[in-house]
């Protein structure tokens, strides 16, 4: 960006035409644009230069500041007559030539002075908001005051230097201006419609209307749990993978311009300081924009969970944001502007970037060391993956001596994170192992832990890569396989073909289903122990079955689950309606439908005693039996199926047999209560969790 030196008339912030006086090389105002530049060249060379050889040396330094000026010709002073050719001396010769080109350079620093003390004297002015040719010129003068310096006498070196310093003092104002005024801010708006978006279902969107309460009450069924990483990382954040311009490319030329001097000048330090200074602020300020909140471990712990949970959120889709977005802008913002030096860069980068990637490591390590608590676990995962993520892209972005210790301290923080989930899975089987309501659910159904641990256990199968590389280095993972499994389908051979989170659910299943065997010995009614049984191991069956929790446990752990609900049926059968059945065995009292009891008056009372017996032991079965529920219609029907197959016949064989010795008799609707028609519509009343229906026919 070199040009030649055309200092700006006196109080203005550009070399506009004005008024004031003290130019030190006046132009003609007729000139313009390039004529106006070589015309104020040429009238230096003229003014200055004494003979054809200084004029011809102060075109060749002027030259060097920009190329146009090559065009300047040397005829402003008559070439020497042969006469006075032959009379030179060649030391004499030499000895001129070389005071002309002393005196061309002491003329061209005299001029870079004038100017650099000119803009001096208004430091409300912008170079750089002037037209680009005053720019341009200050630029230049730089130039030739810094190489001055370098290479003056010591009588002169003084005066440089006093010019350099205050050129450096503007050219860092002006490069604190220009980053400020071209900055370019986030978008706070499509910023926030993507955090709406991180709302979707995940721990934290359990119901918890539930009693369970393992740390804070959740339980649901529905609501898809495999969103929460997909809701938290994948797809929602629309600056993924869009590097962002920091600051506007038309002001990155003159950065750099301002950038190069400073450290040709040796104030890389004082360059480093403004720069860093600046583009940290800047960065906190995206930081705020992203919701990425400065707080330390103890503010962290104190947050409540539900606003905990919306800044772990925050912090996911920030973490991704800033790397990919705001660091890497931020590490092509170095090297475009700090080129001049390498090792600068480097430096700068990881200074002005110090703030943004502490304020990540902290609110990390911060949740880190939180209280262990199975519905953050979710969130933990996703800033564990976020962070192992984007690791290997900050790696690309922070190398050397400055980057190292950076990557060192992410990395810290995402094994911290490691084992807060590791810590997190064996505080949640503790919780299982623990958890002792004593109140029994209502009508045997399904209990709120099952419901929650089931869609805990799911909603996690979405982290199954994460976790099973967590879990497989963890020595602690997978001790006390005796205690945590019964001993016949979970045998060795089946816990080694599983995976590491693979052996981990069937622990946490376990868990689960001892804790479901103690429960179920809350109610007096065996039948109803049967009956809660059976609806908890067919709803934890189905989850498995119904999503990827079914691939990693395999078709073997489901088959044996669905062996213990024929059992508990089985046991159902047998302790809900064996004596109702009893009432109706055949204890050979007579001949079928002969009437005939032969000489014994005592059977036709004894047949009567059964039916007595049968109707109250059936009424009693009916009133409580239709109040359980057994919500999947499936097992509902199969369970009517079942107990219809055993009662209908048995009894549609007894009152055919036995029928004609009471119906001969006065008050026969005593004991023949219902018709087998009957007995099959009050069946269908049983398990649907409400009062039977008061209209089924009766046999008249």
């Amino acid at each position: 960006m070199s040009a030649p030196l055309s200092p700006p008339p006196q109080g203005q912030g550009a070399g506009e035409g004005g008024g004031g006086g003290g130019l030190p090389v006046p132009v003609p105002a007729a000139v313009v644009g390039d004529d106006k530049v070589l015309a104020a060249a040429q009238h230096i060379v003229k003014s200055l230069a004494t003979s054809k050889n200084a004029a011809d040396d102060m075109i060749r330094i002027l030259s060097g500041f920009d190329h146009r000026l090559s065009s300047i010709t040397s005829d402003l002073f008559p070439s020497p007559g042969p006469a006075a050719a032959s009379d030179s001396d060649p030391e004499a010769s030499a000895d001129r030539e070389a005071t002309d080109a002393a005196a061309a350079s002491l003329a061209a620093f005299d001029a870079a002075e004038q100017l650099i003390h000119l803009w001096d004297t208004t430091p409300e002015a912008l170079v750089f908001e002037a037209p680009e040719d005053d720019a341009g010129h200050y630029l230049a003068a730089v130039d030739v005051a810094v190489d001055h310096l370098a290479s003056s006498s010591p009588a002169v070196s003084g005066r440089a230097g006093v010019a350099v310093q205050l050129a450096m003092a503007r050219l860092e104002d002006e490069l604190r201006h220009l980053m400020l005024r071209h900055a370019v801010p986030l978008d706070a708006s499509g910023l926030f419609c993507s955090l709406r978006r991180l709302s979707l279902g995940s721990m934290d969107d359990l119901d918890t209307s539930s009693e369970f309460d393992p740390a804070t009450p959740h339980s649901q069924d529905g609501g898809g749990p495999d969103t929460a990483r997909s809701a938290s990382i994948a797809g929602n954040n629309p600056f993924d993978d869009q590097v962002f311009d920091l600051v506007r490319q038309e002001a990155v030329d003159e950065l750099r311009a301002i950038a190069d001097r400073m450290v040709r000048a040796g104030y890389a330090s004082e360059l480093a300081q403004v720069y860093c200074a600046i583009r940290r602020d800047l960065l906190d300020e995206c930081l705020n924009v992203l919701g990425v909140e400065r707080l330390s471990i103890d503010e962290v712990q104190r947050v409540e969970w539900k606003h905990l949970n919306d800044k772990m959120k925050k912090w996911v889709h920030g973490v991704k944001t800033v790397v990919r977005s705001l660091l890497t802008g931020e590490r092509r913002l170095c090297d475009q502007v700090l080129a001049a030096s390498d090792e600068l860069r480097d430096e700068c980068f990881v200074e002005s970037t110090k703030g943004c990637i502490m304020q990540i490591r902290n609110f990390g390590d911060a949740v880190a060391v939180c209280t262990r608590s199975p519905e953050k676990l979710s969130r933990i995962l996703d800033m564990y993956e976020a962070l192992a993520e984007v690791i290997p892209e900050l790696k690309e972005l922070f190398f050397g001596s400055y980057g190292d210790d950076v990557i060192h301290d992410l990395e810290g923080v995402l094994e911290r994170l490691g084992d807060a989930v590791k810590g997190t899975l064996l505080e949640f089987g503790k919780v299982l192992q623990q958890e002792s309501s004593r109140r029994p659910m209502m009508a045997g159904e399904i209990h709120p832990m099952t419901r929650y641990v089931m869609n805990y256990l799911r909603l996690l199968v979405v982290y199954s890569d994460t976790l099973d590389t967590l879990l497989d280095d963890s020595g602690a993972g997978d001790v006390d396989h005796n205690a945590s499994h019964n001993g016949t389908d979970e045998d060795e051979e089946y816990l080694k073909s599983l995976t590491p989170l693979g052996r981990r659910m069937v622990k946490l299943i376990s868990y689960l289903e001892a804790n479901l065997d103690e429960k179920s010995k809350l109610y007096e009614d065996a039948a109803l122990q049967c009956i809660f049984s059976m609806n908890n191991t067919l709803y934890i069956v189905q989850k498995v079955k119904d999503s990827e929790l079914g691939r990693i446990l395999g078709d073997h752990w489901i088959r044996r689950r669905r062996g213990k609900i024929r059992q508990n049926s089985k046991s159902y059968l047998r302790v809900s309606w064996t004596r109702v059945l009893s009432y109706l065995r055949d204890d050979g009292h007579g001949s079928s439908g002969s009437g005939s009891f032969g000489s014994s008056g005592s059977s036709s009372s004894r047949i009567k005693e059964k039916f007595k017996n049968f109707n109250l032991a059936f009424d009693e079965i009916y009133r409580s039996q239709t109040l359980w529920k057994v919500p999947d219609p499936q097992l509902r029907e199969e369970l009517k199926i079942s107990i219809s197959e055993n009662v209908i016949p048995a009894y549609r064989a007894f009152t055919g047999r036995y029928g004609s010795l009471v119906d001969s008799g006065r008050n026969s609707g005593k004991y023949i209560k219902y018709t087998p028609e009957d007995l099959e519509n009050h069946l269908s009343d049983l398990f649907e969790g409400s009062p039977g229906s008061a209209n089924h026919s009766r046999r008249r």
